[in-house]
């Protein structure tokens, strides 16, 4: 799926491919939110991750308990309601294995919600679910309707004029090429000459794929770069070895090989990258109002499922652990300006 580098688009997260239906509440004027189908039978201290994800995910309960000396950070109005109101910028269409809809087509699930639910259980707080459009995940925030979103939102530096971060995932792309294929990016371009690679235009990944083009050709070497108009298609000329590799989200390629797993074109991450490019890792991140008090209590609640193993787990069942960081940070340094 694309993921868009205009100023506004290349932090977005990542919208996708799977249509649902969902009810317009609130902010009706602004696009509309609702609130998602989110009861669970998990018992009390435990929080079943990959649930209903339609083969996105292996389910696994996991048991985590509040911590008291994480949960005292909280600002007071969010000790006093006790619930952590969530948001997720993913209507009208969901993006496996993100944010979408779930196998009895009314809960969200994804994970980015799982993680958003571990991360409450440490807090001690009942986690609340509302889905927006991408633009009204912001307004959210911004309003007070929403305490935080966790929606694949890219720390950057332009942001930080308005949100706080609490960090917990790489912000990756990725070469998805045949399971059969010799094909493997090492994270140096000249890896690509004489390779064919699929993008999608208008995208970050077709930003970083043109710049290699031009290095390469500066040294007397061919990278060709073929565009399709869906997935399909594209799917099609990599089976069919039109193409070597698709060059696209980490998230999204690593669902897209946990679907091929089983058939006759399997197909496997061959090479990351960082969406903020050769200098800087990039890194998704909890996103709070400014100064709200809640980023580092978000940021402790991660380091503790990162210590004691949940984090992995999590990652695990959703087949991320590529993604892993080593710890969540407040604020961390992000995508610079003038690569927003």
């Amino acid at each position: 799926m694309p993921t868009h580098f205009t100023r506004r688009s290349l932090i977005r997260g990542i919208t996708a491919a799977t249509a649902v239906a969902t009810l317009a509440t609130g902010l009706a004027a602004c696009g509309g939110d609702s609130d998602a189908a989110a009861t669970t039978s998990d018992s009390a201290g435990t929080v079943t991750v990959g649930r209903l994800s339609n083969g996105a995910a292996k389910e696994a309960p996991l048991k985590v308990a509040e911590v008291k000396s994480v949960s005292a950070e909280l600002p007071d109005a969010i000790k006093k309601s006790g619930k952590l109101v969530i948001g997720s910028g993913t209507m009208p269409s969901g993006s496996p294995p993100l944010g979408f809809v779930g196998s009895d087509q009314k809960t969200l699930t994804g994970s980015e919600v799982d993680l958003a639910r571990l991360v409450a259980a440490v807090l001690g707080l009942e986690p609340e679910v509302k889905r927006f459009t991408w633009e009204n995940l912001f307004v959210g925030i911004d309003s007070g309707k929403v305490d935080v979103g966790f929606s694949n939102i890219t720390d950057t530096e332009e942001r930080k004029r308005k949100y706080d971060f609490a960090s917990y995932r790489k912000d990756d792309l990725a070469f998805e090429t045949l399971k059969s294929s010799k094909f493997v990016f090492d994270g140096d371009y000249k890896t690509l000459a004489g390779a064919t690679v699929s993008v999608d235009a208008g995208t970050n990944q077709e930003r970083v794929l043109l710049e290699w083009k031009k290095k390469l050709e500066s040294e007397g070497k061919k990278l060709v770069i073929k565009y399709f108009q869906d997935s399909n298609s594209r799917y099609l000329a990599l089976s069919s070895g039109k193409i070597d590799a698709y060059l696209g989200p980490s998230p999204n390629l690593a669902y897209h090989v946990t679907q091929t797993a089983s058939t006759p074109n399997a197909t496997r991450t061959a090479g990351q990258y960082s969406g903020a490019g050769e200098s800087l890792q990039g890194l998704i991140a909890a996103t709070t109002m400014k100064d709200s008090g809640l980023a580092k209590p978000l940021a402790d609640a991660i380091n503790h499922l990162i210590e004691n193993g949940q984090y992995a787990q999590w990652l695990s069942a959703w087949n991320l652990s590529s993604d892993a960081v080593a710890k969540s940070e407040v604020n961390p340094p992000g995508l610079p300006l003038d690569n927003s």
